[in-house]
């Protein structure tokens, strides 16, 4: 079979060249059956024209929607100007998108790259350094149970998920785990070594199940690593740019790091990330130090202003946090009285509905009513629709759910 362009082929054909393809793909997802061919705002419409209520946002990336005219248009006005040059030269785009992320984050320096897993390598080769200036030989970082920083080694190293982690030993060496929101642990930690040189953790656990960091604890947290040393380190990769209500989840608890972590809604599906530092963290890298010959290239960093630039102006944050407030008490109200609900757990437009048994099928019997959600940690169901829901389209969502989680323990 000759080369055939899949923008140009429609319907039935379309999802068969798909499929047909994908022998060419090494097999690291399962892949649900179905390819969407455009999107818009809160939609997605598959290759038959079926339009799809989006819950999930790319996970988490989307949060304009698709196809945000402000951002599509920033890209093609960059597209046809400039492209890459490297970062072997200036690229103003990028200072200008680091002095706006550094504002909002309340940040000093941001390095650019082009995933959340690089970002946090970013973070832990700065968290070592940093330990080594202040003469650790072997610096450890303290992460913690139920994370997930990444797929590469590194960041795979500090997850704290061993099915994720099973197959690539030997892992990566210097971390050390601890329980999720245990300060005491930490404590004794501190009392006890002498090699650590920073932790790392979520602010919200995404993938370990909308897990939320309570406002006493991150504060503890933070004047533990002073008290310390200790540089603290946030992976906002899910939880930043308002997904929490917020620009950043720490901001709820008035709590700043010294080094953060952000990607997935930074540039609306343009891939962009970033690793933000400030106070200890400032200056630790140097020329050759590390680098990236992609990351913040102008087209991505274009992306990532319009991004920011149209939060800013539409107050995304604040009407995020308000529809995630009556998101999370509909679900409390609808959701937890069914008997196959355990809890709900929610910050912003971040909601985890908890099942007292796995539910992976809860996936495509959601795609058969048109309606995209994730289920992560065996038995959560996992919701991180765009920022820009409205009522209506809410409303929608929920009587989906209700009759969804009904169908799903009927007899």
């Amino acid at each position: 079979m000759g080369f055939i362009n899949l923008q140009e082929a429609s319907g039935l054909v379309w999802t068969l060249l798909c499929f047909m393809n994908q022998q060419y793909l090494m097999p690291t997802y399962r892949r649900l059956p179905v390819a969407f061919s455009r999107g818009q705002g809160v939609w997605l419409w598959d290759s038959e024209g079926r339009k799809y209520l989006d819950a999930l946002s790319g996970i988490a990336v989307t949060g304009l929607g698709h196809c945000h005219p402000e951002v599509s248009a920033a890209i093609c006005r960059q597209a046809k100007a400039l492209i890459h040059t490297s970062n072997l030269y200036q690229i103003p785009l990028q200072q200008q998108l680091a002095q706006k992320l550094c504002t909002v984050a309340a940040m000093e320096q941001a390095f650019f790259c082009n995933s959340g897993a690089e970002a946090v390598e970013t973070a832990i080769k700065l968290a070592r350094l940093y330990g080594h200036q202040h003469n650790l030989n072997q610096p450890t970082i303290v992460v913690m149970e139920q994370s997930f920083h990444g797929r590469t080694l590194a960041t795979l190293s500090a997850t704290g998920n061993p099915k994720v982690q099973h197959g690539f030993e030997p892992l990566v060496t210097g971390f050390v785990r601890a329980p999720y929101q245990d300060l005491e642990v930490l404590q004794h930690l501190a009392a006890n070594r002498k090699d650590i040189a920073a932790v790392l953790i979520e602010p919200v656990q995404g993938e370990g199940g909308i897990h939320i960091a309570s406002k006493r604890y991150l504060q503890g947290l933070r004047q533990l690593c002073t008290e310390q040393g200790w540089l603290l380190m946030f992976d906002e990769i899910q939880c930043g740019i308002a997904r929490s209500g917020r620009w950043f989840a720490s901001q709820h608890s008035n709590v700043l790091p010294d080094v953060m972590t952000t990607a997935k809604g930074l540039g609306n599906g343009m891939p962009i990330a970033a690793c933000l530092s400030r106070g200890p963290a400032r200056d630790i890298l140097q020329p050759g130090n590390h680098g990236s010959t992609f990351g913040g290239n102008p087209l991505a960093c274009a992306a990532a202003l319009a991004t920011l630039t149209t939060m800013e102006q539409q107050d995304i944050p604040g009407s995020a946090a308000i529809m995630g407030n009556w998101l999370l008490q509909a679900c409390e109200n609808r959701l937890l009285p069914l008997a196959v609900v355990s809890k709900v757990r929610g910050l912003g437009m971040m909601l985890g509905i908890e099942l007292d048994q796995p539910c992976a099928e809860l996936v495509t019997m959601a795609l058969e009513r048109q309606l995209l959600i994730n289920v992560t940690a065996g038995n959560v169901v996992r919701l991180l629709p765009p920022l820009i829901l409205e009522q209506a389209q809410a409303d929608q969502l929920m009587d989906i759910l209700q009759t969804l989680l009904e169908d799903f323990t009927a007899p």
